[in-house]
């Protein structure tokens, strides 16, 4: 774990796994990073650079919480390119984080090599996600023990009773597989997550996406975009939107997939991933 220095004087953490040619990593939530691991063996091929945002894992609480929004959080990212030393550099993001990597590439695109987008959100592009959608996709999982009482509570959040059983119940739809392991991995990403934070990373004026839209119209870097085949969260039809946005980017879908793909089947994953950033 190394650290580095903030535009407001925030002490930032990153840690550094692997070897090979470094990739900057962003995590979802926000939420510290160790969720992420080794991203399923992609260690082996690169070095990965996983940032633990402001106010998460081993990063200090900042002074002004709403320099938690996430447009704010560009300039952490950019200070950390600037720590490193890298000119320009391959930027992956999963989740939330991808938007703030398509804020940051709205931004500053001469910095960027390659954007890899793993079951992104799409609030900073205003892509809508119908919940009919939703619904649609959850129904791949239909033949699943679990899910009578998952989708029950899918229907109930819908439909305004978003409870914490509510979403506690549809923690399975986040996997292509609902066994120990990703139990364990869930109930500790859990564990790390602050309300409080990933209210103020989406705070009003956080977003402005006809803006980004504009932006990364331009953004001439290739970009990929991986979605989960059964991941209700990012469902492939509404990445299939995103990518349309960029002018050198291409969906990959992985069959079985949830919303980490790399636990999902990590070899999948690392070939696809390991390939799109030669």
């Amino acid at each position: 774990m190394d650290f580095f220095t903030a535009y407001d004087g925030t002490k930032l953490a990153y840690h550094v796994v692997g070897d090979g040619p470094p990739v900057v990593c962003l995590p979802g939530g926000p939420t510290a990073s160790a969720y992420l691991g080794d991203l399923g063996g992609l260690s082996a091929h690169r070095q990965l650079i996983r940032l633990d945002l402001r106010g998460t894992g081993q990063s200090a609480v900042p002074k002004d919480a709403a320099s938690y929004r996430c447009d704010r959080l560009v300039d952490d990212v950019e200070a950390l390119r600037a720590h490193l030393g890298l000119e320009r550099m391959d930027l992956l993001a999963h989740c939330a984080g991808a938007n703030l990597a398509a804020l940051y590439a709205a931004r500053h695109a001469d910095h960027v090599s390659t954007l890899s987008l793993i079951t992104a959100s799409v609030r900073a592009v205003g892509v809508a996600i119908p919940g009919e959608l939703r619904c649609e996709t959850a129904q791949l999982r239909r033949d699943e023990p679990w899910f009578p009482a998952a989708f029950a509570a899918l229907e109930a959040i819908m439909a305004g009773q978003a409870a914490v059983e509510n979403w506690q119940a549809i923690a399975p739809f986040s996997y292509g597989r609902w066994d120990a392991a990703a139990r364990a991995h869930q109930a500790a990403d859990q564990e790390q997550q602050d309300m409080d934070v990933i209210a103020a990373f989406g705070a009003e004026g956080a977003f402005d996406p006809d803006t980004t839209r504009a932006s990364l119209a331009r953004f001439a870097p290739p970009v990929l975009v991986l979605a989960g085949e059964v991941d209700l969260g990012a469902p492939p039809r509404a990445l299939a939107e995103l990518v349309r946005l960029f002018p050198n980017a291409r969906l990959i879908v992985q069959p079985g997939a949830g919303h980490f793909p790399w636990l999902d089947d990590a070899d999948r994953f690392v070939a696809t991933t390991a390939a799109f950033l030669r």
